[in-house]
């Protein structure tokens, strides 16, 4: 099985959408599957939409280049689309109406949570072939062994990590437990280190922050704390607290977004209202809720085998979704030839406005 993936692998720290690609295409592989990440190839089976906005850094192809390559190349690929975006994020206005006129040409649609599955089903995405995958992250790398256990005399090392540098990230919880550190009494008993991006012009006062960190880097830091916190504020899933849990840390997460679908059941949930209460709640049962978290079940091998489960599930019934699409298949060699044109054209034109032109005249789309 051929299968394209809509992004760019990007090396180093690069939030978890790239690393979702990298354990996907790792696992699909092992797996004997081919996976490439363009629509050059005329024998795709699967093609996978990960992000259909084409200013996006990570993104190789968007919504409107996958029409075309069923419509001039291949219409027997089959299209899934891995939504894990919208507004409610990081406060945009335009994304999720966006991603709702790119789910048109899915033929499947998977969402990172059961949250987000709600919520476009309210803003009216259409929910007919679709399905929840939660993620999970590569063991070989975020595993608990070797971490550093907590003495009961020394403070409780708490710890977080993000790439992305937005305020809902979790800063509004973040910047209290910074605060809180003022206070001596306090800070015998805590200390917090903040690994990522921060927004511009916040500073930490009396926490450690560490640039962002990756793969092996990352794993052994998070090792070195005894208790990890995400205050992410409508995260559709997030891959942080993810691999935090697998490296050993019970999990003092925010109730929120899809966060806790990840984490129920391995730490202790809280608002904005009762952090503190809840932070001396988890200290005080802490050694309880490590010895659940060495059986946390997510990681991406499941995650990977439900993918291409997945996969095979749709192809056998491969006809009737062909036959449910709403535009008529081309498929010949004047129509294949059009399409090689269009390639070229998007690689030498760098003006993406000129692109666009000529996209329109030539298909009339």
């Amino acid at each position: 099985m051929k299968v394209s993936i809509g992004s760019q692998i990007k090396e180093g720290p690069w939030g978890g959408g790239n690393a979702f690609v990298v354990n996907l295409s790792e696992f699909l592989k092992s797996k004997g599957h081919e996976v490439i990440y363009d629509l050059k190839e005329q024998d795709i089976d699967i093609i996978l939409l990960t992000d259909p906005r084409t200013n996006s850094e990570g993104s190789s192809f968007d919504h409107k280049d996958i029409k075309r390559y069923l419509k001039y190349v291949n219409y027997q690929a089959l299209v899934f689309h891995r939504v894990n975006e919208c507004d409610q994020r990081k406060n945009t206005s335009n994304v999720n109406e966006f991603y709702i006129e790119a789910n048109k040409v899915a033929d499947s649609t998977i969402f990172v949570s059961s949250w987000l599955q709600n919520l476009y089903k309210d803003e009216g995405m259409p929910q007919t072939r679709n399905k929840v995958i939660l993620g999970g992250a590569n063991t070989k790398i975020f595993n608990n062994k070797g971490i550093v256990k907590w003495n009961e005399s020394s403070p409780i090392r708490i710890v977080t990590h993000h790439w992305g540098a937005n305020w809902n990230k979790g800063f509004q919880i973040y910047k209290k437990l910074d605060e809180r550190l003022a206070n001596s009494e306090f800070k015998n008993k805590y200390e917090f280190t903040y690994i990522g991006n921060l927004p511009k012009s916040f500073k930490f006062i009396n926490s450690q922050h560490i640039p962002p960190l990756s793969g092996v880097a990352l794993s052994s830091e998070l090792k070195k704390h005894h208790l990890y916190i995400t205050a992410s504020l409508n995260e559709p899933s997030g891959n942080h607290h993810i691999e935090a849990a697998q490296c050993g840390l019970p999990l003092l997460y925010i109730e929120s977004g899809g966060i806790p679908e990840h984490c129920n059941g391995y730490g202790v949930p809280f608002n904005e209202i009762n952090f503190f209460e809840k932070l001396n709640e988890v200290s005080q049962d802490y050694f309880s809720h490590q010895k659940k978290i060495i059986n946390y079940p997510l990681n991406a091998d499941l995650m990977s085998k439900n993918y291409l489960d997945y996969f095979y599930r749709m192809l056998s019934e491969k006809e009737k979704i062909i036959a449910d699409r709403s535009y008529l298949p081309t498929d010949n060699k004047i129509y294949k030839s059009a399409y090689y044109i269009l390639l070229y054209l998007k690689k030498v034109l760098v003006n993406n406005k000129v692109y666009r032109k000529v996209i329109h005249a030539f298909t009339k789309e």
